[in-house]
């Protein structure tokens, strides 16, 4: 396996500490079902050398508690915290129709309904309300589109774009910078 940089390894999700004096710990997971994490097989650290075999225990908060195997005791369960855990695109199903894994759309160009170049998908961000493309490139300070079928109604994985048609007042300078100039 490669490193974290492989689009074949993706990552979902983290270990965020230990929990309890024998060996269990608390996975921040990044997929939908924070529970899925444990259904895609064994898991790997950022370069692919670790493997990490687990079993769900329980639930903390919005993450999951594992066994991991050759963990037994706090100070080793201690040890993981913040190593990124990684699986193989194939052990991840398909994605379903206008449903995209956000690595697929990290990199992507972005386009603005009208043909003008706004740069390209540089994260997905989630504040609370949902998913947002954050596009930087041609747009000074960026931009943050709401992930929506009318603010981006093409998505064009095999092509390396997005169309972003914005709401009305996304593209506007605040008003002191409107001013200014």
């Amino acid at each position: 396996m490669a490193g974290e940089d492989d689009p074949d390894l993706l990552c979902v999700g983290v270990f965020s500490g230990a929990r309890g004096i024998k060996g269990d710990v608390r996975i921040k997971s990044f997929t939908g079902d924070p529970e899925a994490i444990a259904s895609y097989g064994d898991l790997f650290d950022e370069r692919g050398e670790k493997r990490f075999s687990i079993r769900i225990v329980g639930r903390a908060k919005d993450q999951v508690v594992v066994r991991v195997d050759g963990i037994g005791d706090r100070t080793e369960a201690e040890g993981l915290k913040g190593t990124k855990l990684f699986v193989p695109r194939q052990a991840l199903p398909v994605a379903e129709e206008d449903e995209f894994y956000h690595w697929d759309l990290i990199g992507l160009s972005a386009e603005h309904v009208d043909g003008t170049a706004l740069g390209r998908v540089d994260a997905v961000q989630n504040f609370g309300a949902g998913d947002f493309l954050e596009i930087v490139g041609e747009i000074k300070g960026g931009l943050l589109v709401p992930f929506t079928a009318a603010a981006v109604p093409v998505v064009d994985i095999q092509g390396g774009k997005v169309i972003i048609d914005p709401p009305p007042g996304l593209m506007e300078p605040p008003e002191e910078e409107a001013k200014g100039s």
